[in-house]
């Protein structure tokens, strides 16, 4: 059985090259042959959390047939960062309103242009 130590350099040899899930399953598949406790081992070892890597075990059982493995996604749909308007739903009204009085052209139009007078009460504060 490979010691912590031993974890941590493999890990690092190969960390630039990894990407989320390949980091999960990397991890995965070092703990499932460490057995019993691999799971903590290689925690410890590289970083990635014991959530994680039981999600890497649980993706090494279903084994994906071959057509699928070159289009599977790197993350789980609605992963990743939350859009700053569902964070915060009067975000939009609110630059709305910061802008309105600086704005030209038609409220409509997608494409608003910004007065100069603007830009510079930015610089010069």
């Amino acid at each position: 059985m490979a010691s912590e130590g031993e974890i941590k350099q493999r890990f690092s040899q190969l960390e630039a090259w990894l990407d989320e899930r390949t980091r999960r399953l990397w991890a995965a598949a070092e703990s499932a042959a460490h057995g019993r406790g691999g799971i903590s081992l290689v925690a410890r070892a590289s970083g990635v959390s014991r959530r994680a890597i039981a999600v890497g075990l649980a993706e090494l059982q279903k084994k994906p047939d071959r057509s699928q493995r070159t289009r599977l996604p790197i993350r789980q749909k609605g992963g990743g960062r939350k859009k700053a308007s569902l964070k915060d739903p009067d975000l939009l009204l609110d630059l709305e309103k910061l802008l309105e009085p600086v704005t030209r052209g038609d409220p409509q139009s997608p494409l608003r242009r910004r007065s100069a007078k603007l830009i510079h009460s930015v610089q010069v504060s």
